[in-house]
């Protein structure tokens, strides 16, 4: 029925939208609006999973995370393709290259108030990044690690992995594995 934009960030906005019921009532719901991001779940020839460890202030910790970016916007509005900022984002946090590339899927990372959809890929014949290598945003701080696939489904299962896209990716990568062992 309506939106009212409260605050225009960087990459999100914040509005309340007014909405209509089936039944006729209306109701108000807060939104934050937001571009899309990726995530990619990249394991090495010897079967490691590179991971970034970085402080989250929302979280107040510091998290251990696949690889991941927000889709840059234009200057006309328009939203970055995700085929062509996984690779960005994966080197500018990993400081490694893929060769082969799949997409996983996609998921809502919080539909309850935000639109961000993420892309999920499988990055895999991963190289090192030569002298044209991207680093990372100019605010972001992280650690890029490679944990061996069976220690990192581990500490899935023990609960030390608490960012939603790494559950999601490595829930992924547990399918993979059971489906396909040499995934």
């Amino acid at each position: 029925m309506d939106s009212r934009i409260l605050h225009r960030g960087r990459y999100l906005t914040f509005r309340v939208d007014t909405v209509e019921r089936a039944d006729g009532t209306r109701a108000e719901r807060d939104i934050a609006g937001h571009p899309g991001a990726v995530a990619i779940l990249a394991i090495d020839a010897d079967d490691q999973v590179l991971m970034v460890r970085q402080f989250r202030l929302a979280a107040g910790q510091v998290l251990l995370e696949v690889p991941a970016g927000t889709l840059d916007i234009g200057d006309d509005g328009s939203v970055e393709d995700p085929d062509l900022a996984a690779p960005r984002e994966l080197e500018e946090e990993t400081g490694m290259r893929a060769g082969t590339w799949r997409t996983l899927g996609h998921f809502y990372t919080a539909p309850g108030f935000t639109e961000e959809r993420m892309t999920l890929y499988l990055a895999t014949d991963l190289r090192t990044a030569d002298d044209d290598r991207l680093g990372p945003d100019e605010d972001e701080r992280l650690r890029a690690e490679r944990i061996p696939v069976a220690e990192v489904l581990a500490a899935l299962d023990r609960g030390e992995i608490h960012d939603a896209k790494s559950l999601v990716a490595l829930l992924w990568l547990a399918r993979l594995r059971a489906a396909e062992p040499s995934a």
